[in-house]
């Protein structure tokens, strides 16, 4: 499994699944990152009380900021941005970079792709891994929200956090047989919702949005689901 930034509903969910007694492997399987980047967000945002995802995630944004100074020349974004266009994953154009005296990380690369697309670029295109995930998200057979838009359509407001009503929406497949936790997290707020169903079914999580949304039903803008 490629490389995956912990976004904050993950890192409620990596909460939930300790609480639970679930080890890192298995929490890695269920909210689909790689086990090292469980054992990585252990490592750097735990204390020795627990692990707080609130505070674990502020502190990410907080070492994210600081490392927004690093620059790239730009010969080096020219050379990330054209083997990009080669479809070489951000893996190899970090490791051909070192031999080559064009050092850049991976995840320096990936962050400069979220920020391109979020100015409207189209380099996100190029991760072949993440644009394979973009296809698969917009089959609506598998769709818990009927008639659902791309997230390239939300209204840039959400993105800013100013309003309360954006949630996103996820879920966290459990141990075989034993059903499924659907998450609501709501943008401004970080307010967190949980419901255990009994299956990953469409239906159920359905229900489970609709119920643990009906306390707030005046305050639902837009609700964006984890593209898979």
């Amino acid at each position: 499994m490629s490389y995956q930034q912990l976004t904050e509903g993950k890192r409620y969910q990596l909460s939930v699944l300790l609480a639970q007694g679930s080890p890192a492997t298995a929490i890695a399987q269920a909210v689909k990152v790689h086990r090292s980047t469980v054992y990585r967000e252990l490592k750097r945002n735990s204390s020795r009380e627990a692990y707080d995802p609130g505070e674990a995630h502020q502190q990410a944004m907080r070492r994210r900021t600081g490392a927004a100074k690093y620059r790239l020349p730009e010969r080096g974004v020219r050379y990330v941005e054209l083997t990009l266009s080669w479809r070489w994953s951000p893996e190899q154009i970090s490791g051909v970079g070192k031999l080559i005296g064009l050092p850049v990380s991976h995840e320096w690369i990936y962050r400069h792709v979220a920020a391109n697309r979020a100015c409207g670029g189209k380099l996100y295109k190029a991760l072949r891994q993440g644009h394979k995930r973009y296809r698969r998200g917009a089959n609506s057979k598998r769709s818990v929200i009927p008639d659902p838009r791309s997230i390239d359509e939300r209204p840039s407001i959400v993105d800013t956090r100013e309003r309360f009503g954006d949630w996103e929406v996820d879920t966290v497949l459990g141990k075989h047989g034993s059903g499924a936790l659907v998450t609501l997290a709501e943008r401004k707020s970080r307010l967190y919702l949980v419901r255990k169903v009994a299956a990953k079914r469409a239906s159920d999580v359905r229900d489970a949005i609709i119920d643990m949304l009906k306390p707030y039903a005046a305050h639902v803008h837009t609700i964006t689901g984890n593209r898979r």
